[in-house]
């Protein structure tokens, strides 16, 4: 247990008669990346908000570093810079430069000074490729580039985790490479990742394990070779062939 760093217990979440998540139990270690598949609907997405606070748990445990986050106590801006989130539709700012979307938080939230922000910023930026476009508009750039910068917004904060919820699919297909091969290079690092994706040959690539999710349950965990190559369960099987070439 000593490396856990998320240890999620019994959760559950509902919107009014909908159970989207039903007796959740999985947990994310240090330097792990954990890939959530299956179809849509299946409550991927929401299991993520939840571990960072964008939705609040009906019921169930979200232990970070042992303490319950769903418990009042908790400051969100804090378990969000820790806990970062790279969202499908970017969410930037779209009346702010590409470098001061990488500042605010910083300075925000981790009070930084302006220059030591400026400087990590720049740094990240040169990291997915987009510090020529610092002075840019966010409005300005394409998807892709979006995401990139997105995605250093993220890394500015030193997230011990990053979540990424379905990172990809809001990209033309040329611009999908890029961005993958992003967070492919993080996992070499050792960044610890959950990731939510249809993309099942990267899936297979990067993750340490594999989680099949069907109408708000976990139907089988285990490495990219167990879920990905061997699925036991039909339910995987099934949602596996429509990838299958």
């Amino acid at each position: 247990m000593a490396d856990t760093i998320i240890d999620i217990q019994h959760l559950k979440k509902n919107f009014g008669n909908l159970h989207v998540l039903k007796d959740i139990n999985f947990h994310i270690d240090k330097g792990e990346v954990v890939t959530i598949i299956g179809s849509s609907g299946s409550g991927k997405s929401t299991l993520l908000r939840c571990i960072n606070l964008l939705e609040k748990p009906t019921g169930g445990e979200i232990l970070y570093h042992g303490k319950d986050i769903c418990k009042n106590e908790i400051d969100v801006n804090q378990l969000r810079s820790k806990v970062g989130m790279v969202f499908q539709s970017f969410n930037l700012f779209n009346n702010k430069t590409v470098l001061e979307n990488c500042m605010i938080g910083q300075i925000k939230v981790l009070k930084r000074s302006k220059e030591e922000a400026k400087e990590k910023a720049l740094y990240y930026l040169d990291k997915v490729g987009m510090k020529e476009f610092a002075s840019a508009g966010s409005v300005q750039l394409s998807g892709g580039q979006k995401q990139r910068v997105a995605i250093a917004r993220a890394l500015c904060m030193d997230p011990e985790v990053l979540l990424f919820d379905e990172p990809t699919s809001a990209l033309d297909p040329e611009m999908v490479g890029d961005v993958l091969q992003i967070m492919k290079d993080l996992a070499i690092e050792g960044l610890t990742m959950a990731i939510v994706t249809h993309e099942m040959q990267f899936a297979r690539d990067v993750s340490n394990r594999i989680i099949f999710m069907d109408q708000g349950v976990i139907v089988e965990e285990g490495s990219p070779e167990e879920v990905i190559t061997n699925p036991k369960h039909e339910r995987t099987q099934t949602f596996l062939k429509r990838f299958h070439k």
